[in-house]
């Protein structure tokens, strides 16, 4: 039984300076490596940070593209999902609020092909991405709102479409800040 409780020891202790220290150092290291030496991806307009490439925003004002809906209010501090199920009546009547007020503001639209991607919040509830379907939906709100072309913003959402990695992994993706930033270049 002493020699059990020696290796449980001796383990623990060798746990203990892998995970505090050198695992540690390993994640730090990666983190000098990744661009803005793991700080984000800040986004400057003007000389001013608007935000960050890697995290999302919201974009309440109609002239806007929205993104994802956010579990945690945008605030990377409290990054997270719901933890509902899809099947809780909570977050039933939550999805079915989202709808109708995304229908509200963009009356060009059926109930039936809302994307999904807009009425529920990503697992880290920052996802700064939206799928070009789900961009494409929203133009004709913009395009009236603004006084521009469909077919002018079409081109910007084009624009700002995000292949695969490779051609393979992964969807196609459009980062809505940067989109956003760009539409009000537009005029």
């Amino acid at each position: 039984m002493k020699e059990h409780i020696l290796t449980a020891l001796r383990l623990t202790l060798v746990c203990l300076i892998f995970f505090s220290g050198i695992y540690t150092m390993v994640i730090w290291l990666a983190g000098q490596l990744a661009p803005a030496a793991g700080e984000g991806q800040q986004v400057i307009l003007r000389g001013k940070v608007v935000g960050y490439a890697l995290e999302g925003q919201n974009f309440s004002q109609d002239r806007y593209f929205e993104g994802r809906p956010s579990a945690g209010s945008y605030n990377a501090m409290s990054s997270g999902g719901t933890n509902k199920s899809p099947y809780s009546e909570d977050y039933l009547k939550d999805v079915e609020h989202k709808i109708d007020t995304f229908l509200v503001h963009n009356r060009f639209i059926n109930r039936e092909i809302v994307p999904a991607e807009l009425i529920t919040s990503s697992a880290s509830g920052l996802d700064p991405d939206i799928s070009p379907a789900a961009a494409y939906v929203q133009i004709p709100r913009i395009a009236k709102i603004r006084k521009i072309s469909a077919a002018e913003i079409k081109k910007l959402v084009d624009d700002h479409t995000d292949k695969p990695l490779l051609g393979l992994f992964g969807p196609e993706r459009v980062n809505v800040l940067a989109l956003n930033i760009d539409l009000d270049q537009l005029r």
